[in-house]
């Protein structure tokens, strides 16, 4: 059971990107221009969930250069409607692929104004509210990329300025040369480093930055609908991430199990339950879901009618049942390991940087 969505909400819950209101509840647009999970669905259908979402209320949509044709696919909504106005649009650059499938990072100012000019172009717009570094390039300091993208304001071409997956250093050092508004990281019951003393959280509350909570739904996993690594696909790239190993399972489906309890008793789905704890965290945390279908962007949507509904005494529960969890998977099992290289890195001091 789930609660459904009769209607958008009168009041639509908001919170803060830098001088901005945004919905509480985003879209993250990976699913719809990439097949890390699956299938894409056709041009039209895809249309028809940003056509939802902007009928929901859920105006603030997170893509990147890296989603396959998700920007492009904006962009036509885009033309299409008029609306871009109305929508507090967030894309990324950084990670690249080249045309013979080898790739990498970068972060120069070279590189940012190319990326910035596609994004620009395959979005059909010539301003974007939020502009992330994706990764942090380990060849150039983190103040040589601010400075690129800060040129950006200037020009009125970007609004706010984020990080994603950024160390608390390179947070701090980014901040320095221009205000840093969000920063987007994994953040669920099932992925809680964020919150370490003197990690990302406690220095992005002391700095006033957002919290933009991607894979809320823990990538997908707390449906129940996999109940062992056996149940992922051939093919889905869950199957390298070291979290989903076999052994970690009955970890896993403790937690799942747990929240489909609440479920229950409040007639929702663990995914509503999921978001909503994330809500509970701070009005600076911003869920972060995205889904290819209609019914499941509804139903991420909807979590935002459990948020005064929860008890505290739930909320407790899950926190504990969470922090035991987290210790069973493990630190760094977010990423297979190749990927795990590009999270949190350290750029080189300032006083290294040679043109």
């Amino acid at each position: 059971m789930a609660i459904l969505l009769k209607e958008p909400p009168k009041m639509i819950p908001m919170r803060r990107i830098g001088d901005t209101e945004v919905s509480a509840i985003g879209y993250g647009a990976m699913g719809i221009g990439t097949t890390y999970y699956g299938e894409i669905p056709s041009e039209a259908e895809r249309l028809k969930v940003l056509d939802r979402l902007y009928e929901m209320g859920c105006t603030f949509w997170d893509t990147a250069s890296l989603y396959g044709d998700s920007e492009e696919l904006i962009g036509k909504w885009f033309a299409r409607t008029g609306l871009r106005s109305k929508i507090f649009l967030a894309t990324k650059f950084g990670p690249y692929r080249n045309p013979d499938g080898q790739g990498g990072i970068r972060g120069d100012p070279e590189f940012i104004k190319q990326e910035v000019a596609k994004s620009l172009e395959k979005l059909q717009t010539d301003y974007i509210d939020l502009y992330y570094q994706h990764r942090m390039d380990e060849k150039v300091p983190i103040e040589i990329s601010i400075r690129a993208m800060k040129e950006l304001v200037d020009e009125g071409k970007v609004k706010y300025l984020g990080l994603s997956e950024a160390s608390p250093d390179s947070i701090r050092r980014a901040h320095k040369v221009h205000p840093i508004s969000a920063l987007q990281i994994e953040y669920n019951p099932w992925a809680l480093d964020i919150e370490k003393p003197g990690g990302v959280l406690p220095v992005a509350r002391e700095l006033g930055i957002a919290i933009i909570a991607y894979s809320p739904t823990g990538r997908g996993i707390v449906s129940g609908r996999w109940r062992s690594f056996d149940d992922i696909p051939e093919g889905d790239w869950r199957r390298g991430v070291p979290k989903f190993k076999p052994a970690n399972w009955p970890h896993i489906n403790e937690l799942v199990d747990s929240l489909k309890v609440l479920a229950d008793k409040y007639d929702a789905t663990a995914a509503q339950i999921a978001i909503a704890w994330l809500l509970k965290q701070g009005n600076d945390i911003i869920p972060l879901p995205g889904s290819k279908q209609i019914s499941y962007v509804e139903e991420n949507w909807a979590s935002l009618e459990l948020v005064d509904k929860i008890s505290e005494e739930d909320l407790t529960m899950i926190r504990s049942l969470a922090d035991k969890v987290n210790a069973d998977l493990g630190a760094d099992t977010r990423y297979p390991p190749s990927m795990m290289g590009s999270i949190y890195v350290e750029t080189p001091p300032l006083s290294e940087w040679k043109q």
